[in-house]
């Protein structure tokens, strides 16, 4: 996944609103969203290459998601699949701070996670620093660190904020919209992570369209104060429009 916005702790209907979008070859093959046959407290879709997942919630609330550390540096040959360092987390029971204090960086190339609930989010990225407390507010998060600020992530940011500040009921058509922008940010703005200017700005729009990647699936997630978990996922083929699925159930 490439792109994560959330918005934690400030809605009146809302403890936690996001709306994120995975990018990935379009041939490596992967499920929609669904609870999982052998793990069923996980909601998630899954990358049916490795097992695992970019992002998922279980019936207990827990949430995590995860994005790749772009640098050419850190894509470590035989690594670990990165996927699993979700659906560990929604599988067990340690508190977030303690799970990702827990990990070993050395099994896996480089990635941010998020991972806690509706009371506490916490963030980590394994190249650089520790497990840190995400505070109120709007975020965001691609392939650098946590609200750095690279043009998707800030437009993200920008419509998320604006939507959610003056709607109390949210409508996932509008943050699919929202999730769906292929504007691509003008060469000055672009970060140099080492791919190139042709490939930065192929990779700069929330959406994004390339002849073998793209932007695969766009989920929403939206967690209310009353315990009611709003599941929905978009999904593309090809950059076109798939299917869409919604669940709903109430935090157990």
């Amino acid at each position: 996944m490439c792109l994560i916005n959330l918005q934690f702790q400030q809605h009146p209907r809302y403890k936690l609103i996001v709306a994120a979008n995975r990018d990935e070859f379009y041939g490596r093959p992967a499920a929609p969203a669904h609870f999982w046959e052998d793990s069923p407290r996980i909601l998630a879709g899954r990358d049916l290459s490795q097992m695992g997942t970019w992002l998922g919630v279980n019936k207990a609330g827990r949430f995590a998601a995860l994005t790749n550390y772009r640098d050419p540096g850190h894509m470590a040959a035989g690594a670990k699949s990165r996927g699993e360092l979700v659906t560990q987390f929604l599988d067990g029971h340690l508190s977030p701070q303690d799970y990702l204090q827990a990990i070993d960086d050395r099994e896996y190339a480089g990635f941010n996670l998020i991972a806690g609930d509706a009371e506490g989010l916490y963030y980590y990225n394994n190249i650089h620093g520790e497990p840190v407390e995400i505070p109120p507010g709007t975020h965001g998060l691609s392939n650098h660190f946590l609200n750095t600020p690279w043009p998707k992530v800030e437009r993200g940011k920008e419509k998320l904020e604006a939507y959610v500040a003056v709607n109390e009921q949210l409508e996932l058509d509008r943050l699919f919209e929202i999730l769906a922008d292929a504007e691509q940010a003008p060469d000055h703005l672009l970060p140099e992570t080492g791919v190139g200017l042709d490939l930065e700005r192929a990779l700069s729009p929330m959406f994004i369209k390339m002849p073998d990647y793209g932007t695969r699936s766009a989920t929403v997630l939206l967690v209310g104060h009353d315990g009611l978990v709003t599941f929905a996922e978009r999904s593309y083929e090809d950059g076109e429009f798939r299917e869409d699925r919604k669940y709903e159930f109430q935090i157990s």
